[in-house]
């Protein structure tokens, strides 16, 4: 049995969970230790599964520290541990820092990738890859899979690229594309998403800018979790799945409207938040990269998208100034 904290607004609970036993099953979840490894690694120990997660800069407790780049720690790792489904979430995600750092992002995204999906293959292992929306120019939205990406920047096009490497190495493996994501979060610059929170609290003393431009469709880490061990698990009775799949949540926003929601969600004053109409200064990104997830759907392996008010509020209550949650828990 495990536990997890529920939170609305006036309303604070221990929540106990059933764990399903280990199972023969086995899953590799790769970068295990960031915001949707971690979502994904509990949620195939929450159904059972025999689950291993990996980490490199931020291993810590269970995970398993594991350089990708170092072909022959995986290999080993893949012999030690048997799984029979490698999701492989670990990537460098921030535009921004892709931009900067090309090279590096690219051994990550896009070699190491490849040179875990050849692992995969030769082991007759399921491989799951976690791409991005970000491989489209956002000009026709929506998106399907068999739409031709046409990524604006450096991040988009290694993610690209890591997907067709993944391809090249394991035909047979399945590539997941999602937008932008949040969930629980160890500090709120952990999420594109609720590094917003800041700006919304400081409430009338000072105003905040944001961009009301480039359409989102901000998706719960914990929904995309439950799709990957959909997959999982029907790759393992099916082989016809595989190849690209789409899940994004249902809700478009703009970051402008994602902190007047936060505010909302949380009963707090939101006038101080300024919509942008500008495209905003930075890496170029699409403009609407809206994802059809109608493929993933009729397959019956998508899940309903949690509403952003219920899911924001359990992901940003531990960032709240007033901590007196904490005797309504615990005393």
């Amino acid at each position: 049995m495990a536990s997890r904290i529920s939170f609305s607004p006036g309303h604070v609970a221990l929540v106990k969970e059933e764990m399903a036993a280990p199972s023969g099953r086995g899953v590799l979840v790769t970068g295990a230790s960031g915001l949707l490894g971690r979502a994904v690694l509990a949620e195939f120990q929450k159904g059972g599964w025999r689950a291993v997660g990996t980490a490199y800069s931020r291993a810590r407790g269970s995970l398993l520290r594991c350089d990708l780049l170092d072909e022959e720690a995986v290999r080993s790792l893949l012999n030690q541990h048997k799984p029979d489904v490698i999701v492989h979430c670990a990537a460098e995600r921030r535009p921004d820092v892709v931009q900067r750092h090309p090279e590096a992002a690219e051994n990550l995204n896009v070699h190491a990738t490849g040179a875990l999906a050849k692992e995969a293959a030769a082991a007759g292992v399921v491989f799951l890859y976690i791409s991005t929306d970000y491989v489209f120019d956002g000009r026709r939205p929506p998106y399907g899979e068999d739409d031709a990406p046409n990524p604006l920047n450096q991040y988009g096009r290694s993610k690209l690229a890591g997907e067709r490497e993944t391809f090249r190495q394991c035909p047979g493996a399945v590539v997941l594309r999602v937008p932008i994501l949040y969930g629980e979060v160890e500090s709120v610059a952990e999420s594109a998403v609720t590094v917003l929170w800041p700006g919304v609290q400081q409430g009338a003393a000072e105003s905040c800018v944001l961009d009301h431009c480039q359409q989102r469709f901000p998706t719960y880490t914990g929904d995309v979790a439950a799709v990957c061990r959909n997959i999982a698990e029907r790759s393992l009775q099916d082989a016809s799945v595989q190849g690209i799949f789409h899940f994004s949540s249902k809700e478009q926003m703009t970051k402008y409207q994602m902190a007047v929601a936060m505010a909302t969600a949380f009963n707090l004053p939101s006038t101080h938040l300024i919509p942008l109409t500008e495209a905003p200064p930075g890496v170029t990104r699409p403009q609407n990269a809206q994802l059809d997830c109608s493929r993933l759907q009729l397959m019956g392996l998508g899940v309903e998208p949690r509403p952003f008010s219920d899911t924001i509020t359990s992901c940003l209550w531990p960032f709240l100034p007033d901590k007196r949650w904490r005797q309504t828990v615990f005393h």
